[in-house]
């Protein structure tokens, strides 16, 4: 069981650290001060349980389970803290425990033992039996292989389902927060009935390739075991986070990152549970290839940067910076043809779509640098 601790008192991670190193089977993955780092581990690590300090500045332990819940994290969270006062608080925030220190080794191992029956995972198994790698490809459609080729899938929506269970990087999900988004619109005997199909369905999928196993379930939760996974969204996010500008390399790195966004999301999938992600997603790589390609025209990278550009704007057609950025490039080039078919092309759309025209600032624009082309 992969665990952290969220405590501003560093004798208590050492305390901690001390004490759970004595019950078999429990990896301290993580230790923080506060709450914004862990939460940024959280989003990218399998983590199984918490144990969180109450008293902390900025955003207290009731605030960080409050937000977990929010957002729908499924993770289990043990309270341990000095106030008794807060206990009620603290279930109603969908704790799992309340422990009150001084912590007894005893009591610990008791709120541990909660956790594993809650989520029925076979430890011992999991760190023993090796299992094949599991590539997973979310962008630009979806597609899920193991060294043994790719996962043939039964049925539509067990294909969906895994997907849905993916997107939640390990977490445990409820049976009813699934049904709610991916059959509401089905009876809820029936849906129940039909998502144990699919959860079948998915574990005879994976049998093939040694992965049956990391489907977990018990009464009312689904997860996905990921460990052994190579997950490209995870790896974009990741490789984004670890960029550095000043870096002599950016460039050559910053390419490289940006080749893993092959597409938007599941691409033409695009499940409606997944609106929100595919927009996110397509935000970040437009946000970061803008950046990137005013670098590169700045060194004159006009192929590179047009190349990019055209990417992204192949997905955002109405984005007018991205066709400013466009023209830029293709007047810097000297190829007055691009120029104006981007800007022919561009003020259709807007017309077709949203019947206006381009903006000002951007006919402005457009009109200089025409004029310097036409110069030539």
């Amino acid at each position: 069981m992969k665990v952290i601790i969220i405590d501003d008192e560093k004798a208590m991670h050492l305390i901690m650290r001390k004490m759970l190193g004595k019950i078999p089977d429990l990896e301290i993955i993580g230790m923080f001060h506060e709450t914004a780092s862990a939460f940024s581990f959280i989003k990218t690590h399998s983590v199984d349980l918490a144990f969180v300090d109450i008293s902390m500045p900025k955003e207290n332990g009731l605030e960080f389970a409050k937000r977990m819940a929010d957002i729908d994290y499924n993770l289990p969270i043990i309270f341990v803290t000095s106030h008794k006062e807060y206990a009620m608080d603290a279930f109603d925030v969908y704790a799992l425990d309340y422990i009150v220190k001084p912590v007894l080794l005893e009591r610990l191992e008791k709120a541990v033992n909660r956790a594993r029956a809650i989520h029925h995972y076979d430890y011992s198994e999991k760190h023993t039996k090796k299992r094949e790698q599991i590539y997973i490809h979310c962008f630009g459609g979806l597609e899920v292989r193991s060294n043994l080729g790719p996962v043939k899938w039964m049925s539509r929506k067990s294909e969906e389902v895994f997907a849905y269970l993916v997107m939640h990087r390990g977490r445990m999900v409820s049976r009813e927060r699934i049904i709610e988004d991916i059959f509401p619109e089905m009876p809820q005997k029936n849906a129940e009935t039909y998502l144990n199909t699919v959860i079948y369905q998915i574990r005879k999928s994976l049998v093939p390739h040694g992965l049956k196993e990391i489907v977990h379930s018990n009464k009312d939760h689904y997860s996905l075991y990921l460990d052994y996974a190579s997950i490209d969204y995870i790896a974009f996010e990741e490789a984004l986070t670890k960029l550095d500008e000043k870096s002599p390399n950016y460039r050559e790195d910053a390419l490289k990152v940006e080749e893993i966004y092959i597409g938007p999301l599941f691409g033409e999938r695009a499940f409606f549970w997944s609106l929100s992600d595919i927009e996110r997603f397509n935000s970040l790589h437009n946000t970061f290839v803008k950046k990137l390609t005013l670098k590169l025209l700045r060194k004159k990278e006009y192929s590179t940067a047009i190349r990019l550009l055209n990417k992204i704007w192949s997905l955002s057609e109405l984005d007018e910076e991205v066709v400013k950025l466009l023209l830029n490039a293709y007047a810097s080039q000297k190829d007055k043809d691009s120029f104006l078919t981007l800007f022919d092309q561009y003020t259709n759309i807007m017309r077709t779509e949203l019947g206006i025209n381009p903006s000002n600032e951007l006919v402005e624009y457009y009109s200089e640098r025409l004029s310097e082309l036409t110069e030539i």
